[in-house]
């Protein structure tokens, strides 16, 4: 059987964040950079998609536009049944305070907030509290998490393990429509980064969250259920679950190629 993923669209999962035809361009002219070229993408509820593609490929631009972080040159970009790609700054951050989580390789927590404190920190950027109902969810899933004991501790008495825990914990905790992940295991070690995979696979599965995650690491693509591969500003393969083997083998030909 070919290593070559072929490109595959989805519909198993009802669609969550989407792209349409959508291309970025930075620079005008002869130094233009076209990041991404036509890309067209769905991300369902309960789908965990690992966006990968070598450097310059147009993954983190992507990443970006489905995020509310940036606004495409063309194209639509979709959350839900409202489209994000042509809403203004002010509308933009009030969007990804309310309906995106993020997980980063850094971690991002406030310092001088206890675990607690971040983890409820998108509610207190949007000046609410969480209902009787989300606090039991809050702290079912601080229990799944492994931090219910912990929630007084600060990040610097928390391993990074546990750091990263919080930021997922965060993330989840005001139930967003999409999380996106970037890099998450990059600063962890290799049976900890382990960890926070399987624990981001199960806040798909479980909890009908959808993901979008970018990453270099073909062992950390190998938990998703679709992986989707960028070259050159252009969406050129997808497939489900794939072994990390696999992935390596044609992220070596895209990066020979490249």
């Amino acid at each position: 059987m070919s290593t070559t993923p072929s490109v595959q669209p989805r519909t198993a999962f009802a669609p969550v964040a989407r792209v349409h035809r959508v291309a970025k361009r930075y620079g005008t002219g002869d130094a233009a950079v076209h990041a991404l070229r036509g890309v067209d993408l769905s991300i369902g509820r309960g789908e965990f998609v690992a966006i990968m593609g070598p450097s310059g490929s147009g993954k983190s631009t992507l990443m970006h536009l489905l995020a509310g972080l940036d606004t495409p040159t063309a194209g639509e970009v979709w959350l839900g049944e409202r489209e994000i790609g042509s809403l203004d700054d002010t509308a933009l951050t009030l969007l990804r305070r309310e309906r995106i989580g993020f997980v980063f390789q850094a971690f991002n927590l406030v310092p001088t907030l206890d675990v607690i404190g971040n983890v409820l920190l998108p509610f207190e950027l949007r000046g609410a509290k969480p209902d009787r109902e989300e606090r039991a969810a809050i702290g079912a899933l601080l229990e799944e998490l492994g931090l219910a004991d912990r929630l007084g501790h600060r990040p610097r008495e928390l391993s990074g393990g546990q750091q990263q825990r919080v930021a997922i914990a965060r993330a989840l905790a005001s139930r967003p429509q999409l999380i996106v992940a970037d890099e998450p295991t990059g600063n962890l070690d290799s049976r900890t980064g382990r960890e926070v995979l399987a624990l981001l696979a199960a806040a798909a599965s479980g909890h009908g969250q959808a993901i979008a995650m970018v990453t270099h690491d073909p062992v950390a693509a190998s938990y998703a259920d679709r992986v989707v591969f960028l070259a050159d500003g252009r969406l050129v393969a997808e497939e489900g679950r794939m072994d990390a083997a696999r992935i390596a083998r044609f992220m070596l030909e895209l990066e020979v190629a490249a």
